[in-house]
């Protein structure tokens, strides 16, 4: 017997995004300083310890959060997650100056984007992304 095909998903397909954390309020420090965000507080669930990103209902992008328990171990072998920046060489200055290495540096990657990947302070690979100035 042959199966219906799945229905398409009406939105993004990505809803939320979990970044294994070593040592959650360096993490914290981290993303703060490299992305210009603050972090709402920690979460506790299971045996694990969460901090959200911000997070705007109704507009691009999903949801996530930095994660600290027995299933999060950072790596920089495994997914990377993309983060949106309004400037690719300041989010790069802001990492380097913490200490986070350039895994690939700021490359053109068509359509009009800038992209590259760092270590951040967990160990973990993860990539920026931003419009190429026009």
């Amino acid at each position: 017997m042959r199966r219906a095909p799945l229905p398409r998903p009406p939105m993004n397909l990505i809803a939320h995004v979990e970044i294994p954390a070593a040592d959650l309020e360096r993490a914290m420090r981290f993303y703060s300083q490299v992305f210009g965000i603050t972090f709402e507080g920690v979460v506790e669930l299971h045996d694990s310890k969460m901090a959200c990103f911000p997070f705007q209902e109704g507009q691009d992008g999903a949801s996530g959060a930095l994660a600290q328990g027995p299933a999060y171990v950072p790596t920089l072998h495994g997914s990377i997650v993309y983060f949106s920046v309004p400037d690719i060489d300041a989010a790069l200055q802001a990492a380097q100056a913490l200490g986070s290495d350039v895994l690939f540096p700021k490359t053109p990657a068509g359509l009009g984007w800038l992209v590259a990947e760092i270590r951040d302070s967990e160990g973990n690979r993860i990539a920026l992304q931003a419009r190429a100035a026009t």
